[in-house]
């Protein structure tokens, strides 16, 4: 039971660690670092950089959670300590 514990927890670890870099990258540099780059593209009539900054970065950020969302559901199955 230890080892599937610690395994459980290194998955979900892991899973977190790849969400929060994305969350970083679309935060930070999308809508900070990368914005002079990404404004010289346009979208619906807005730059590119402050389009993230103002609306792509929230997008993104609830895409996140419905993807965390469902790799715990299938995390949590196959460690069978899913809800019944």
């Amino acid at each position: 039971m230890d080892k599937s514990r610690t395994e459980y927890w290194r998955k979900n670890i892991s899973y977190l660690a790849i969400l929060l870099a994305v969350w970083f990258l679309v935060s930070y540099g999308f809508g900070i670092l990368f914005v002079d780059s990404l404004n010289a593209i346009r979208l619906g009539g807005f730059k590119l950089g402050f389009w993230f900054a103002q609306q792509g970065a929230i997008y993104v950020f609830v895409i996140i959670i419905f993807v965390y969302v469902r790799l715990m559901n299938r995390l949590d199955e196959a460690f069978d300590v899913h809800e019944k």
